[in-house]
């Protein structure tokens, strides 16, 4: 079984929010999750992220891959964290 940390879509129509979960490559973008570990909420500004980077760093470790998206929202959380 093959784990990714990739974004899946919330909320009403043109008022997406989105959830930072570990999910199983094979399932749907809007299955069930194995973890949630966070949010993305981009119509708020600046956007709105909370990341679990205690849980992000354990599915890593396990073998997990983040998909595009998710790496750079945890760039800019770092950034944000640093600040």
């Amino acid at each position: 079984m093959s784990v990714k940390l990739r974004l899946t879509r919330m909320g009403n129509k043109k008022r997406s929010f989105f959830r930072i979960v570990a999910t199983n490559t094979a399932s749907r973008r809007d299955g069930r999750p194995l973890e949630f570990l966070g949010y993305y909420n981009p119509q708020v500004s600046p956007a709105d992220i909370k990341i679990d980077t205690d849980k992000v760093q354990k599915w890593m470790d396990l073998g997990a891959e983040m998909s595009d998206t998710v790496r750079s929202l945890m760039k800019q959380y770092a950034k944000k964290a640093d600040a």
